[in-house]
């Protein structure tokens, strides 16, 4: 750490912006189809992964955790990677949102592209006071009205 108050400059500080997402299998546990996808994006250092459970919601309601070893070899890759972050209220908020019978991951990671950028705003005094995410389709609506405008 600098001399400078609230200047950070240790390497192990500098973080980007964390994200979390729950993704549903309705009916069924996952099939593995989308992990090269995430692993790519930890290999190639754009997300690092903080957090990943996997869990079931019986038809009853029943909420269990799936042991990363249950899923399969593909998934073997994020065995020990539960860092604990996720609580049992978050996984109970996660569970709320799918369907009984359903299968779901929470998964948070960080966005380490971002993470330069991030510190040195913090660095400069500055600080996150607001973020959203803007839904594909939405976006892609507003596109082509924008598009149907230009044309006519």
């Amino acid at each position: 750490m600098d001399d400078q108050a609230g200047v950070d400059q240790t390497a192990d500080r500098e973080l980007g912006p964390i994200d979390y997402i729950v993704v549903e299998w309705t009916g069924k546990q996952p099939t593995g189809e989308a992990l090269p996808h995430l692993i790519d994006l930890i290999d190639r250092g754009i997300v690092r992964l903080i957090d990943i459970v996997f869990i079931t919601k019986d038809a009853d309601g029943t909420v269990a955790r799936l042991e990363i070893n249950s899923l399969g070899a593909d998934f073997a890759i994020f065995d020990g990677a539960a860092t604990s972050l996720l609580d049992d209220s978050d996984l109970a908020e996660a569970a709320a949102i799918i369907d009984p019978g359903s299968s779901a991951a929470v998964v948070v990671w960080e966005n380490a592209w971002a993470a330069p950028f991030a510190t040195a705003v913090r660095n400069g005094g500055g600080q996150l006071v607001a973020s959203g995410r803007i839904p594909v389709d939405a976006l892609l609506e507003q596109l082509d009205a924008a598009d149907n405008r230009i044309e006519s």
